[in-house]
């Protein structure tokens, strides 16, 4: 028997299901989520034209127009790219923008080829107001968050993801959120960025359940910025203040920034590629500051820097990182965020070590 086209929002989010999205590419690529594959009906001029058709002369015209854009071999290459997923997918479903005329001549297409196959009642529209109105009602209805703070070169997000019950944000922007933060994959667009942050606060509701982790960020992680109604929730959270010294947070940074960086550049882009663009990573991202760091400063540690890379280059060794490394630990980023830190004082739940915090969130989830 067939499956019947769905409204289960939740299950679809919660368990991956996996969605075929027949919008156009524009369309995909402005929001969609993150077990959605794009097989478009129409690709982006042919929607274009279908478009202006029907504000020329309506909904007929427009769809007569569609069919004579999508037919023969584009028609056929089509289906047989949506019969592919659906063989792959059995249990997924597809959807257009709010589940009408495009998701329904998919699905009647998809039927022709010998395969029902059943579509998301209400399309992109209804899953992505699902999840902004859900978001809402659990933050509202006080979903318990804790919040991992600490200095930088902690090793935040390494503790973060060792809790009972974790949301890593900046692994869903792609992003460690700082000058020094880009990684090597693209950041998504905002829209895919609060689907990833609703779907991972559903999951950890509904799935774990009891208080959920974070870490400490402001509003932007690289270009992706916090839904503005859990930032509020955030900056009222309880805080777990993680400490290291100041050689553990060099040894972590140069480990994060200079020695892993390196070798992704190197496995993306080949030797010589990956060697200059981690050294532009690095001079860049010193550069970005600059204003910050006043030009004295910055010039002196751009110089060691360079000199650190120049030793790094030639003799394989990333110690000579460590000296700016330590100087804008020690009097740029901390003086920050000990600033920061002075006004949430009355927020601090516990701070200590590794092992401390950790032993108390377990201990608050076996509460």
């Amino acid at each position: 028997m067939a499956r019947p086209d769905t409204q289960d929002y939740l299950d679809i989010f919660l368990n991956d299901i996996p969605l075929m999205d027949v919008r156009a590419p524009v369309e995909f690529h402005k929001g969609s989520f993150p077990q959605a594959i794009n097989a478009p009906l129409m690709n982006d001029d042919e929607r274009h034209r279908v478009g202006i058709r029907y504000k020329e002369q309506g909904q007929q015209a427009a769809i007569e127009l569609g069919h004579q854009l999508v037919r023969d071999d584009i028609k056929q290459q089509r289906v047989e790219d949506w019969v592919r997923f659906t063989r792959q997918h059995p249990q997924g479903y597809l959807f257009c923008f709010r589940g009408g005329l495009r998701s329904q001549l998919t699905q009647r297409w998809i039927h022709e080829a010998g395969i029902d196959f059943p579509l998301v009642k209400g399309g992109y529209k209804a899953l992505r107001r699902f999840l902004i109105d859900t978001q809402e009602q659990l933050l509202e209805g006080g979903l318990p968050l804790h919040i991992i703070s600490g200095r930088t070169g902690t090793g935040k997000t390494r503790v973060l993801l060792e809790t009972p019950n974790p949301v890593d944000l900046e692994g869903m922007a792609e992003h460690r959120g700082s000058s020094f933060g880009r990684t090597l994959t693209p950041q998504p667009g905002q829209i895919d960025f609060e689907n990833r942050v609703a779907i991972a606060l559903l999951k950890a509701h509904h799935k774990v359940g009891g208080p959920i982790y974070l870490e400490d960020e402001s509003r932007l992680i690289g270009r992706c910025a916090l839904p503005h109604n859990l930032r509020e929730r955030m900056s009222e959270a309880p805080l777990l203040v993680l400490e290291r010294p100041l050689d553990e947070r060099t040894e972590i940074i140069r480990q994060d920034y200079v020695t892993d960086m390196l070798a992704g550049f190197v496995a993306r882009d080949g030797e010589d590629a990956g060697w200059f663009n981690f050294r532009d990573f690095l001079l860049s991202a010193l550069d970005r500051i600059r204003k910050r760091l006043g030009g004295e400063r910055h010039q002196r540690l751009r110089q060691i820097m360079i000199d650190a890379l120049d030793q790094q280059q030639a003799h394989g060794d990333p110690g000579g990182h460590d000296e700016w490394i330590q100087v804008l630990l020690r009097d740029y980023y901390d003086p920050m965020y000990d600033y920061q830190l002075s006004h949430k004082s009355g927020r601090i739940a516990v701070r200590g070590c590794v092992d401390t915090l950790l032993e108390w969130t377990y201990r608050q989830t076996a509460a």
